[in-house]
């Protein structure tokens, strides 16, 4: 066994909890954070009066506020979350400098060496626990020599294994049995009932060096991080503690199981190695200069801004990325900051395509008294080396090409975007649809590659131009109507082709599709007019006539 000691902190009301922070009115709040998951709002963090209230993590939201009905919901923000916890992360960094993220809600230290600069680990684990306090937060902790163990100890110290029994769990039989049965309600493998264990100070929470079989042998199955499915497996077979699993024949569980068991096994225990991995520093690319005297003419800007970006560009070249949003700030001699952002159609290393558009923003800035230091930030950076495994020589030379291939058109994309925004300037891509309004789809052009190939071409004729189905007056039934009123127009079908009967899809709920099953015609009016009608047969609407676009 090796001498490594591995903290693991998990915050369990971490998405809650970094709202009641921005809002402290919501903490005496029933409060829930919910995400949408396959069609369904499902609760993902929860306060404490929330949880007062019998709620839990996973349960539908619809449950949830039939159980509570003054309970709050927020959307959940994974990026939100992730920050806080990069945040947490850094201050984690005064116990130990190796920290590292882990399930998106809980962090893993490696305290090697570290405790004793604290008094110890149960002092070390004290000043968590009031930090913690302090910043308003939930932790639970687990110590112990393996990352597997520290992880187990956080989430399952002081819980008894519960039965997995299903048809005849004593929680589904009547109440009048479960009177009688108390004595039986935890009962496992014979003899009297087990006391059911709560957490009380840091023992059950340390497991001492050299002890992590004692430690994690009266855990649950679930302690060792395996799939739910497996887990229930196990506890239909009886083996519903860590220590159970121990002493069964290594081989047999691995045929059975999956070699999953084994190395979940292995690394809870230390015969595998899971190292603590801190998370690199992303890469800061930004470059300043400070000026001897303040200035304010837009060609002493520019002169500046022509000293800068090749150091800029430099930096972004050798670590293979390109910048896709440069800022100016400007600093001015009354302690104001002037800043200005520009975006690029594809990201780049190039001084000549980064020039032009900061030129094109610079009358936004006021110089005021005078500007004594210019900094240049690449805000949003991205790779521009392709995944395929090449050469370094190859690699550059892909890279040079397809910089070289869209130059005009990022170009353009690039100088629009500078006065009207990236984000308004859009491209048309086919989609993958029978529909006729979801047969393309909008995507921003500075985030999307041009569709590749023809476009693809229908079975049947569509019309130039497509709008929201328009009522037609024409008589209710399926039979192409000879006379129809339409945007206060009396018309007269003169021909008509067809019909092309589209179903909706029903998988999905589109309030534009309710009127159920169409069958579209190609009509030709006597005014010289070919639109595009069809008679919808009424689903959760009326039947009637429409007019949904035109050929000319």
């Amino acid at each position: 066994m090796s001498d490594r000691r591995i903290l693991s902190l998990w915050f369990p009301r971490l998405g809650a909890e970094r709202l009641i922070r921005r809002q402290p009115l919501l903490g005496d709040q029933p409060l829930a954070v919910v995400q949408e998951q396959q069609n369904a709002q499902v609760i993902t963090a929860l306060n404490g009066v929330a949880q007062s209230h019998g709620l839990q993590v996973g349960q539908p939201v619809r449950d949830a506020h039939a159980m509570c009905p003054g309970l709050l919901t927020h959307s959940r923000s994974e990026v939100g979350e992730a920050r806080f916890l990069g945040a947490l992360q850094r201050w984690a960094g005064k116990f130990s400098p190796w920290v590292a993220p882990e399930e998106g809600d809980a962090l893993v230290v490696d305290l090697t060496g570290c405790a004793h600069l604290f008094g110890g680990e149960a002092q070390l684990m004290q000043v968590v626990e009031d930090d913690c306090t302090d910043l308003g937060l939930s932790v639970l902790m687990g110590l112990a020599d393996t990352r597997g163990a520290a992880w187990a100890l956080a989430r399952y110290a002081g819980r008894a294994a519960g039965s997995d029994r299903t048809g005849d769990a004593i929680d589904q039989e009547a109440r009048a049995t479960r009177s009688r049965a108390g004595k039986r309600r935890h009962w496992t493998k014979g003899g009297a009932a087990p006391a059911i264990r709560t957490r009380t100070g840091n023992t059950q929470r340390i497991a001492a060096p050299g002890q992590t079989y004692g430690a994690l042998s009266p855990l649950p199955i679930a302690a060792l991080r395996l799939e739910p499915e497996v887990t229930a497996q196990l506890g239909r077979l009886g083996l519903r503690r860590v220590g159970d699993l121990l002493g069964q024949p290594r081989a047999g569980l691995a045929r059975r199981f999956g070699r999953g068991l084994v190395m979940r096994l292995d690394q809870a225990m230390g015969s595998a190695p899971e190292p603590v991995s801190p998370a690199k520093a992303p890469d800061h690319f930004a470059v300043r200069m400070t000026l001897p005297d303040p200035i304010g003419l837009a060609e002493d800007v520019m002169a500046g801004i022509d000293r800068l970006l090749p150091r800029l560009c430099k930096a972004l070249e050798d670590k293979g990325k390109g910048a896709r949003r440069v800022a100016l700030q400007a600093y001015r001699s009354d302690h104001g900051v002037e800043v200005i952002e520009v975006g690029l159609a594809r990201p780049s290393f190039d001084p000549a395509r980064i020039r032009p558009l900061l030129e094109l923003k610079l009358d936004e800035i006021d110089a005021g008294f005078g500007i004594d230091m210019l900094r240049l930030v690449a805000v949003q950076v991205e790779p521009l080396h392709d995944a395929a495994v090449v050469g370094h020589l190859q690699a550059g030379e892909a890279v040079q090409t397809r910089l070289n291939k869209a130059d005009a058109l990022d170009d353009l994309i690039g100088r629009l975007g500078a006065r009207v925004g990236l984000e308004a300037i859009r491209r048309v891509h086919p989609a993958d649809s029978h529909i006729p309004e979801k047969a393309h789809k909008i995507l921003a052009a500075a985030w999307s590659k041009p569709h590749e190939g023809a476009w693809p071409v229908p079975s049947n004729p569509r019309p130039l131009l497509l709008w929201q189905p328009e009522p037609v007056h024409a008589p209710a039934t399926p039979q192409m109507p000879q006379v129809f009123r339409w945007r206060g127009q009396d018309l007269t079908r003169l021909r008509a082709i067809g019909p092309e009967r589209l179903a909706p899809e029903w998988w999905l709920d589109d309030p534009n599709w309710r009127s159920g099953t169409r069958d579209y015609w190609v009509t030709d009016t006597e005014c010289g007019q070919r639109l595009w009608l069809f008679y919808g047969h009424g689903g959760t609407m009326s039947p009637g006539w429409f007019c949904q676009g035109s050929f000319a």
